[in-house]
């Protein structure tokens, strides 16, 4: 093979290191950064520590465990070696070799033959982890990629993060494995199990010793991103999600699939799709079908097998030949719905609260949630984006007084504006030219955004005025009547006008007060103020719905009422009122 020379200069002294067949193959370079006397101390006993561990591995079983493809990652952590082996992110896998041949050539001289074979295996991918603990995988150009580190892994995961959101707080790193993975986890340490359970150094091990391939890579990757990211990785609304597949597993899922093995799909609120199984700050997609698991007090998962199995050599290279090619890695970043709260009002009698089509036509001038929407989400750089409002009006219906409180939810927002910010949105809002909808009280409200819209919601009242006509004149004895309801019970059947889209059902409202003004110049109109308890139909109430509103006005009054015109005036709610 062709090996290229490359002349590597630090401040010790300049030390020569070959590339054979693009692998870093000898010598890890050191000395690159210029370490204080006690750090470079630190870091000469971390290794020390690491050489005395991996002298006390058996050497058979890492024979073994070469000659089964495995890598020098999947090695350590199938003796326990993780926490070592996480405190060394800037290590290659070679250094690991390196170490792992050290130490091994001089407990047995026939290792070094061995292993310098195995050598060449890192350029392929191991059969156990399917190259996800070598930091191989194909991207999403199908570019086959290799990383050496985790150092240099978690360079390409803070990448997407640094480019696409401006400011986090924290993040929360997820990963998601084909199930083949967790197969081939199992079926290595039912095989280590059957062949070394005798030995002395297997029977001292706990017997759910090794820590999953998914827990190993994210302990190696979290301090490593927690540094570039300059935040700590933690329960957070910010996730970072790997999500890792194969074509050849997912052929498998799918016929487990089609065997009742698979759990229903969902989608979280962040657009993740999966088979969800949470540990700790983890969402694994697949279920993983024949094996138990144990969290132990760190959070980490640990494979615990059933007893009853059993797995010879044959068996295993049967289960590890199934995938042939490292797995494909998709990066996505996505922050929780951030939530803007508020109160709007309504002037217009032709703008729906949400957007409003009947048979491809679009129903009035404008909606107050694209009025709205429209103006937070080129802000908040969201993917997109809901809106919320405590009940509704109808389109020829205005909202007046204190407002109805709303929440816009944009879903992964790139940028969170300042409070500063935020009141220039509604600044902007307020001056548009159309002044159909205006905005008060706007701000940034976590998730509790929902607790204080659905605090007393079904308890609220609102006010209205309604012009009313009837069918004679006003007198005074009509103002009286109206004016001395207290309390009203009324019995409202769905009213027709909404009977295709709400159940057919009767429901009983209270009417608090009512007060009622002559309208000069006319003496059959008149001007109804009235309190309800909220989701009251107040169109029915006047006019009767042919009978299905008892008592309305019409009825009260023995004559027949209409209803031209009416405005909401107060929405009696705590929520996002004036501070």
């Amino acid at each position: 093979e062709k090996v290229q020379f490359i002349l590597v200069q630090s401040s010790a002294a300049s030390r020569l290191i070959y590339l054979m067949a693009g692998e870093v193959a000898a010598a890890e370079v050191t000395g690159v950064k210029n370490l204080s006397s006690a750090e470079a101390a630190a870091e000469e006993e971390k290794l020390r520590l690491l050489r005395e561990a991996v002298h006390a591995l058996p050497v058979n079983a890492v024979k073994d465990l070469w000659s089964i493809g495995a890598c020098v990652r999947c090695i350590f952590r199938l003796f326990g070696l993780h926490e070592l082996m996480c405190s060394h992110p800037s290590l290659s896998i070679s250094k690991w070799c390196d170490i792992l041949e050290d130490v091994m050539r001089k407990k047995d001289g026939e290792f070094n033959e061995q292993s310098h074979q195995e050598r060449s295996r890192e350029t392929n991918f191991c059969k156990i982890c399917l190259g996800i603990l070598q930091f191989l995988y194909y991207d999403d150009t199908g570019t086959l990629v290799k990383k050496y580190s985790a150092d240099d892994f978690a360079v390409v995961i803070s990448e997407p993060v640094k480019q696409q959101y401006q400011q986090i707080e924290s993040f929360s790193l997820e990963v998601s494995l084909p199930s083949a993975v967790t197969e081939n986890d199992q079926a290595v340490w039912l095989y280590m199990k059957n062949k070394y359970r005798h030995e002395l150094w297997f029977q001292e091990k706990a017997e759910c010793q090794f820590i999953s391939t998914k827990d190993i890579l994210k302990l190696l990757v979290i301090n490593p991103s927690q540094r570039l990211l300059g935040v700590k990785s933690t329960q957070s609304s910010f996730r970072v999600r790997l999500t890792y597949s194969h074509s050849d597993a997912l052929s498998r899922d799918d016929v487990q699939e089609g065997n009742g093995g698979n759990k229903r799909r969902k989608t979280d609120k962040a657009g993740f799709t999966g088979d969800l199984k949470t540990t700790g700050e983890s969402v694994t997609p697949h279920v993983e079908s024949f094996d138990s698991h144990i969290v132990d007090g760190d959070g980490l998962t640990k494979v615990c097998p059933k007893e009853a199995q059993d797995l010879s050599c044959n068996n295993l290279m049967a289960q590890l030949d199934k995938v042939g090619k490292p797995c494909s890695l998709t990066i996505h970043c996505c922050r929780s719905s951030t939530y803007i709260g508020g109160r709007y009002l309504k002037y217009s009698r032709n703008v729906s609260q949400t957007r409003w089509v009947i048979d491809d036509e679009r129903m009035g001038e404008a909606s107050v949630e694209e009025i709205i929407g429209g103006a937070i989400l080129p802000i908040f750089q969201g993917d997109n984006y809901k809106f919320h409002a405590a009940g509704r009006e109808d389109i020829d219906v205005r909202m007046l007084g204190t407002g109805r409180p709303f929440l816009v939810e944009i879903q992964n927002a790139r940028q969170v504006p300042s409070e500063a910010l935020i009141k220039e949105i509604e600044k902007k809002i307020n001056s548009l030219e159309s002044q159909y909808v205006q905005v008060k009280n706007l701000r940034a409200v976590g998730s509790q955004g929902w607790d204080l819209m659905r605090e007393g919601e079904a308890e609220k009242q609102k006010q209205y005025a309604a012009l009313v006509w009837i069918s004679r004149p006003v007198s005074d004895e009509d103002l009286q009547t109206i004016s001395s309801l207290k309390e009203l019970k009324v019995a409202q059947k769905t009213p027709i006008r909404v009977l295709h889209r709400r159940s057919p059902l009767e429901r009983e409202k209270t009417i608090h007060w009512m007060q009622v003004e002559r309208v000069s110049g006319s003496s059959q109109y008149l001007l109804l103020h009235l309190c309800t308890q909220a989701g009251t139909y107040i169109k029915e109430f006047v006019h009767g719905d042919f009978g299905r509103t008892q008592p309305s006005i019409g009825s009260i009054l023995g004559c027949r009422t209409e209803i031209l015109q009416l405005d909401v005036t107060d929405v009696k709610m705590d929520c996002f009122q004036e501070e």
